[in-house]
């Protein structure tokens, strides 16, 4: 995790609502050519494949074990351990049988960074925004909201309309190389699901449904889950 800097670009001329960045100063800046306003502000910046390496060293020097298996039920889980976390992001609606789960589908673009130390993003409301967020030699080009979109695999039209779009902002992207393509099913929920129930004789505790804020949601639901643990 970075401290970084960087743009959030509106086309209305309208400040980012608040909850969009709570207890940060978002300060008004010149806006970009094409826009009608432009904000600033300093916040985290997480790689995630480093962040999540270090979660998992984590678990590893607290003893915890991981184990990598395909789980066919809560049942199945339940009749192997006392207590059960049903964290399974978007394959929790058939696991828990909830049909209020729903896919929202992202797609990014990574390609080396050809020198941007400073993010920017679009206003991130709609089906499509233009965001390039830079982490050392790696630049994540996005991004994609695809509502009720389950397909897995990257797709060549939404890679070169991101490409496009970020280029248009950013020249020297144009020619950067492309180091892999991401896919990412945001698992959405009306309201995030974080409570306990019991199954057969264990505990089971649901904490998913956190759609495109898990980051900014995982500590404080995960304090919650220890509760309900330990209730």
């Amino acid at each position: 995790m970075a401290i970084a800097s960087g743009t959030l670009a509106s086309s209305g001329g309208i400040a980012p609502p608040p909850q969009l960045f709570p207890g940060v100063e978002v300060r008004r800046s010149e806006p970009p050519a094409g826009y009608a306003a432009g904000f600033r502000v300093t916040l985290p910046l997480i790689d995630m494949p480093r962040y999540l390496d270090h979660l998992a060293a984590r678990v590893d020097a607290a003893g915890v074990p991981i184990e990598l298996r395909p789980v066919d039920s809560l049942a199945e889980a339940a009749g192997e351990a006392p207590v059960v976390v049903n964290c399974a992001g978007v394959g929790a609606r058939d696991l828990a049988a909830d049909p209020a789960l729903r896919s929202v589908r992202g797609q990014h673009v990574v390609v080396e960074n050809p020198g941007l130390a400073e993010f920017f993003i679009t206003e991130p409301f709609g089906p499509a925004w233009t965001s390039l967020f830079p982490h050392g030699e790696r630049l994540v080009l996005g991004g994609l909201a695809q509502e009720d979109d389950w397909d897995p695999e990257p797709r060549t039209e939404d890679a070169e309309a991101i490409l496009e779009r970020c280029a248009a902002r950013e020249p020297r992207v144009r020619d950067a190389r492309i180091l892999e393509h991401q896919v990412g099913l945001r698992p959405v929920r009306d309201v995030v699901r974080v409570e306990a129930e019991t199954l057969g004789t264990a505990r089971l505790v649901h904490n998913y449904g956190h759609g495109g804020t898990g980051v900014g949601l995982s500590w404080g639901c995960a304090r919650e889950v220890v509760a309900l643990v330990a209730a």
